[in-house]
């Protein structure tokens, strides 16, 4: 990522502030907050984000009196605070915070859900590899760190009875976070052509209501140009298409296995980023569902929208 202008926060009390604030505000990946993934901020960087994802997924294929133990929301939203923090030359500290709202719709029975606070994830991303050409600059990085359970797990139904656990915004277990992820600039000799690929999982353990719902692999490769980019880099336009693959396991309740629960999805999309001021980007993402899986209880994901704005400035602490 190149380095751009940015903010100063004159003081660290004010950065320590700011920072504590984000985490009173008060997982399904989407796009990072950056253009390009596999970059490490510079030493000193720091960036906040909010991340807004809207996720639809097709019902159940067999009808339900009651609502499955491992049902998944037919429509959720997750809004993500971020901070990231580069602590030291090729490293990166981020931490994010999740605000879940959670839709499970059944034609046999009143819609259930709510919103309530997610399982936070702290991470940190080493860059093992960059090489600068003519061409461009291609980098290599990996990341990991715990995702821990500080989401709510009490939400109830209209009866006052407990959702299960696949539908409630936190999972009461602690997982483990797990990405590498590459860019390369210049491809087929186009400065202004880029390809990243982001991959990763999530490796979960049992967490509330005995339920260990099943670990997930995501890949995601992202083709994008550069129409526009001013001389300064204060302004830039990145644009192009998505190719994503999902995998979810199959969830185990008190040690037994739900077979049919997990699956396979592959969606395509689009997505385009904007700087509209030195170190400043929004974003927005669409994804389409293209094929799936057809397990008997398996809720694929039929459509993925996220947008979002991102800034970094300098910390001084």
């Amino acid at each position: 990522m190149r380095l751009r202008r940015l903010f100063r926060i004159g003081s660290g009390k004010r950065a320590l502030l700011a920072f504590v604030a984000l985490l009173c505000v008060s997982t399904t990946r989407a796009q990072s907050p950056a253009p390009e993934t596999a970059p490490s901020l510079f030493p000193g960087g720091g960036l906040i984000s909010y991340n807004s994802i809207f996720t639809t997924r097709g019902l159940m294929p067999e009808p339900f009196a009651n609502t499955p133990a491992t049902a998944r929301p037919s429509f959720a939203h997750e809004g993500d605070f971020t901070f990231t923090w580069g602590f030291y030359r090729n490293f990166d500290l981020t931490i994010l915070v999740p605000i879940v709202t959670n839709h499970f719709e059944i034609t046999s029975a009143p819609t259930v859900g709510g919103t309530g606070l997610g399982d936070a994830m702290v991470l940190a991303k080493y860059r093992f590899y960059r090489r600068d050409s003519q061409r461009g600059t291609t980098q290599a990085s990996v990341t990991l760190g715990p995702k821990i359970p500080t989401g709510q797990t009490d939400l109830t139904d209209s009866t006052g009875g407990l959702l299960p656990a696949s539908l409630q915004p936190g999972s009461g277990s602690t997982d483990l976070f797990l990405a590498a992820n590459w860019t390369y600039t210049g491809l087929f000799n186009v400065k202004r052509l880029v390809a990243d690929e982001d991959f990763h999982t999530l490796l979960r353990s049992q967490g509330t209501q005995q339920t260990r719902l099943g670990s997930d692999i995501e890949s995601r490769f992202w083709l994008s140009y550069r129409p526009y980019e001013s001389k300064n880099v204060a302004r830039e336009w990145f644009v192009g298409p998505v190719l994503t693959w999902l995998h979810s396991q199959d969830d185990r309740i008190a040690g037994v296995t739900q077979n049919g629960s997990g699956g396979d999805v592959l969606l395509v999309g689009i997505t385009t980023f904007i700087g509209v001021r030195p170190g400043m980007h929004v974003w927005l993402g669409m994804d389409w569902d293209v094929a799936h899986s057809t397990g008997a209880l398996f809720m694929p994901t039929r459509r993925h929208i996220s947008f979002g704005i991102t800034q970094q400035f300098r910390l001084h602490f």
